[in-house]
């Protein structure tokens, strides 16, 4: 009487330890990616909410006409994060004019700043605007 043994047909315990292994190793790399995709967004839903601050000062300087030379600031919370801006307005130097201004023209610059985790961002925002009103010119 001879056996005749027959090899069966499934997993061994350990192809299965490996499969969940590897599957394992794979889905950490996955999580990694999702954590660093998140951390992005927030990070551009941030610089997002600062651009849109730094548009609404400049408006707001933009909205009585032409602005006067100056400096504003303020704070603004959005979202659970505080954002701080400064807005100035200044005369344009002429190019090649030493210290003479461009008549009519002022620069407006808002720059925004949020601090997540203690790492400071900034937003800067810079405009032209021109004197509307018309100069009439005195005569002697």
């Amino acid at each position: 009487m001879s056996r005749c043994r027959t090899r069966s047909r499934g997993f061994t315990f350990v192809e299965v330890l490996i499969a969940l292994a590897v599957a394992s190793i794979g889905l950490l790399g996955l999580l990694r990616l999702h954590l660093l995709s998140t951390a992005t967004a927030d990070a551009a839903q941030a610089t997002t909410e600062a651009v849109f601050v730094a548009q609404a000062q400049i408006a707001e300087a933009l909205a009585c006409g032409f602005p006067k030379q100056g400096s504003t600031s303020g704070a603004v919370e959005r979202n659970g994060q505080t954002f701080t801006w400064t807005t100035e307005v200044r005369d344009v130097a002429r190019p090649g004019g030493r210290d003479a201004t461009a008549r009519g023209l002022r620069e407006v610059a808002t720059t925004v700043t949020w601090n997540p985790s203690l790492d400071p961002k900034t937003v800067t925002m810079t405009t032209l605007v021109a004197d509307t009103r018309i100069h009439e010119r005195k005569t002697p």
